[in-house]
């Protein structure tokens, strides 16, 4: 079966997404005629012109509500316009699970892009944060539209990179011309030690560091503070260990955790917390959905909890 690709378009009223979505089209070089289906899920300032689109296959539907965003529909969409890709204008207000979840199997997410005001970023951040993180998570790229001069680059890099460190960051400004953003992200333990010892305050970023980029860690040796989650399910010579970290909020916490394999019978259990040393490979594990980083311990020393329990990123 083959894939129809999704481009995915995300962020908050007056952010550009469909400003940027028109201006792809009226462009023969991404609109050669291919049949396309843009779904608008939020009606902002602008509206599309679609006798201005250079390929004419183009489709519009309307979706109003996100408990309306279901496989079933979406397949409907799909099979009425016979389509070759799809464009999703999403709503800022909508959690990115509730489209995650309900793409049909043979839709693919091809690129996510975010896009927001820079004069209103960082107060979206400020008021809706779980709404900023759920559209910074996915995306490969952030365009900050209408900057202004004088915009606050070290505050704004600050705040994306303390939710993806992957995702890029560009500053378009009103005159046309385009920057983007060089702030170095040395990460805060070094990658060439023999042992690379995560620091208490650190464990978030290296989660997320390792989850991002797993096989930079394969062969590596590290040494970290965590609480045990035994499982009997796992045998007696596996637990898992990590930390729990917020990203955004408290309703956010989530156990993030690495499988963790021991050459002999473990008596740890759940709620202990260890200094573990070890080799990290990345292998599967039936705990993981494919590929995961498993621990393999050389290491072991009871420890006390960190005077923050909750991992975070700042």
């Amino acid at each position: 079966m083959n894939q129809l690709p999704v481009y995915l378009f995300t962020g908050f009223l007056e952010g550009g997404k469909t400003h940027i979505i028109q201006e792809s089209m009226e462009d023969k070089r991404f609109n050669s005629g291919e049949k396309t289906l843009i779904i608008q899920c939020e009606e902002g300032i602008e509206e599309f012109e679609l006798d201005r689109f250079w390929g004419k296959n183009v489709y519009l539907e309307t979706i109003e509500n996100e408990e309306d965003i279901t496989k079933e529909h979406l397949a409907e969409l799909a099979k009425k316009h016979r389509l070759d890709r799809v464009i999703i204008e999403y709503n800022g207000m909508w959690s990115l699970n509730t489209l995650y979840q309900n793409l049909p199997d043979n839709w693919g997410i091809y690129q996510e892009m975010m896009f927001a005001d820079a004069n209103t970023f960082l107060t979206y951040n400020t008021n809706m944060r779980q709404l900023m993180v759920d559209k910074l998570m996915g995306a490969e790229m952030i365009v900050l539209n209408r900057t202004p001069a004088e915009i606050d680059k070290e505050e704004i890099h600050k705040v994306i990179r303390g939710i993806s460190r992957r995702v890029a960051i560009t500053y378009d400004y009103p005159d046309g011309h385009v920057e983007y953003d060089e702030i170095e992200d040395p990460l805060p333990f070094d990658l060439n030690a023999d042992v690379i010892n995560i620091e208490d305050e650190f464990y978030a970023l290296f989660y997320r560091d390792l989850s991002e980029e797993m096989e930079k860690y394969n062969g590596k040796t590290i040494r970290f503070k965590g609480i045990v989650a035994a499982d009997a399910s796992m045998g007696d010579k596996s637990v898992l260990a990590g930390r729990h970290v917020m990203t955004c909020c408290v309703d956010d916490i989530a156990f993030n955790p690495l499988v963790c394999i021991f050459s002999e019978k473990t008596t740890l259990k759940t709620r202990d917390w260890v200094t573990l040393t070890g080799t990290i490979k990345v292998e599967k594990h039936k705990l993981y959905r494919g590929p995961g980083p498993v621990l393999y311990v050389t290491k072991t020393e009871f420890a006390v909890p960190p005077a923050q329990e909750v991992a975070t990123f700042y």
